[in-house]
């Protein structure tokens, strides 16, 4: 799936916007404003971002999970190498070696990225701060020419400000538009 960024200046236009891009087709589950107006949102209905979308947690576990498996595999090397209780010891032990640093890693990297925004929406940071509301809307292919086509029928007042091709991907950056 691709996100397409949409931005709107106010929480009218983005209630309008949802309920078009609805009409057309796309799922609400599919819809997801990220905005500093969470009563807004949810006094309207609208499916604001989630956590996932909104934090870094992702990919600074992963990023965490990373470096803990590199220590991991060093303490396995070691362990390996010196023997330290003789070559009797249970293969068990030597996966916990690995997996033990590589879980600590991937929930403090989790941690790590719970208190930082995700690297996707920092391009977009100063406008959410000023109040405006940025529209995820995730698409197939097929649909998404139909969707940039509507929106640029119906509400020029949004902005297509970035296009991610591979959202579910947390390394990847949007291209700005």
């Amino acid at each position: 799936m691709k996100c397409s960024y949409y931005l709107s200046p106010t929480l009218a236009d983005t209630s309008k916007i949802a309920e078009d891009l609805h009409k057309s087709g796309v799922s609400n589950w599919f819809i997801h404003i990220v905005s500093k107006d969470e009563a807004g949102l949810h006094h309207l209905r609208r499916h604001s971002s989630n956590y996932l979308e909104t934090l870094d947690m992702v990919r600074d576990g992963l990023i965490g999970a990373a470096v803990g498996l590199g220590i991991g595999a060093a303490f396995y090397a070691l362990v390996a190498s010196l023997q330290p209780m003789g070559s009797t010891l249970p293969w068990i032990a030597y996966a916990a070696a690995i997996a033990v640093p590589m879980g600590f890693g991937a929930w403090l990297g989790g941690l790590i990225g719970i208190s930082n925004e995700n690297r996707k929406l920092r391009p977009f940071h100063n406008a959410l701060e000023a109040n405006k509301y940025l529209i995820l809307v995730y698409a197939n292919k097929r649909e998404e020419s139909k969707v940039h086509a509507m929106m640029g029928r119906l509400h020029p007042e949004a902005t297509l400000v970035g296009l991610d091709p591979h959202f579910y991907n947390p390394f990847t950056e949007p291209r700005l538009v």
